[in-house]
């Protein structure tokens, strides 16, 4: 495990002890059908959020491999872990409920907000079954498989990443000067 340091009262560095891990989930990537995509954008972008340390994009196919790494993910003390892919219709599309299996408090407002903001632009972002929120001290976030419901997917959790790993570890509310 890694130690975090102090935390300040500043945003800025209370983001850069967050520690991240990214996963893809994607049954032709993880086969090697074609190589994952949105697993880097993912990675990157939670970096451009200001997380120290970003693992991944570990490629598992949906199902119950989502489950075991969603457990080992929680296991290893991730602040936060985002997984892209498997929340929309199709049969084989089980990353909510594997994810389901793991958390102990549902956040539907971070879901929710993900959803909204994507149907701006893409109205059937509304499909995505996407879930959030926390298995012990972790953070758990479902995004969409595509580049652009990733992208829109961080630009919502990106703003608000830093006060919510503060909150989880036990921090207040931020207080006007």
């Amino acid at each position: 495990m890694t130690s975090f340091g102090a935390v300040t009262s500043s945003g800025r560095d209370r983001a850069s002890a967050i520690r991240a891990l990214a996963i893809t989930v994607s049954n032709r990537a993880a086969a090697g059908v074609y190589e994952d995509s949105s697993g880097p954008l993912l990675v990157s972008l939670l970096r451009s959020a200001g997380c120290r340390a970003v693992d991944g994009p570990v490629v598992v196919p949906d199902g119950e491999p989502v489950e075991a790494a969603l457990h080992e993910a929680v296991a290893e003390a991730y602040d936060v872990v985002v997984t892209t892919g498997g929340t929309g219709l199709a049969p084989t599309d089980r990353t909510p409920e594997m994810t389901l299996r793991v958390l102990e408090t549902e956040i539907p407002g971070i879901a929710d907000a993900i959803r909204a903001a994507g149907a701006n632009a893409v109205p059937t972002a509304i499909l995505s079954r996407g879930v959030a929120g926390l298995a012990g001290h972790t953070l758990l976030v479902n995004l969409p498989g595509s580049a652009g419901g990733v992208r829109d997917g961080m630009a919502v959790l990106a703003p608000v990443l830093a006060h919510a790993v503060d909150q989880i570890r036990g921090g207040d509310h931020p207080r006007p000067g």
